[in-house]
């Protein structure tokens, strides 16, 4: 077994003397390591297409958001659900200060109405062989995530969330 490993060491001893000094390539500095290894953000926009509903954002108060929206179907201290028709609903979730942290919308029925993945994001999303889609996009700079999910199926539904990070 050591017979194999020193004529292997003999075999790479030999070919880096072959290889011309100036082909080697020279160790990489700590700078150039980070530089390679940490990627840099990718540049987006701030804010995306649509960054609120019916003009509700995140971090209005609960009392903005129900002049917008009118009276909640049903309202607690935590969150509002909101009934516009058989096709859209609304949840609006408040935090302790009673500030909106994050706001779901589901599209059932008919989704002809439903904004499209490239109205929310300004781009369009992957659609699955069943016909399903998923997209999550993180805005950083705005606080806040947006994910866009539609069921696959004879059936689907669409339902689009905007959550504070």
């Amino acid at each position: 077994m050591l017979d194999y490993r020193f004529s292997i060491l003999v075999i790479f001893l030999v070919i880096s003397a072959l290889v011309p000094s100036a082909q080697r390539a020279r160790p990489l500095s700590a700078a150039e390591i980070y530089a390679v290894s940490i990627p840099a953000p990718t540049p987006g926009p701030l804010h995306p297409p649509y960054s609120s509903y019916k003009n509700v954002s995140i971090g209005m108060t609960a009392d903005e958001t129900r002049s917008k929206l009118g009276a909640p179907t049903e309202t607690s201290d935590e969150q509002d659900y909101f009934k516009f028709s058989e096709t859209e609903t609304s949840q609006v979730y408040y935090d302790a200060a009673h500030k909106v942290t994050a706001i779901t919308v589901t599209y059932t029925g008919k989704l002809d109405l439903a904004p499209t993945p490239k109205a929310i994001f300004g781009a369009d999303a992957e659609v699955k062989p069943d016909g399903g889609i998923f997209k999550m996009v993180k805005y950083p700079k705005a606080g806040f995530w947006i994910s866009y999910n539609k069921t696959g199926g004879d059936d689907p539904l669409i339902i689009i969330a905007i959550q504070k990070m």
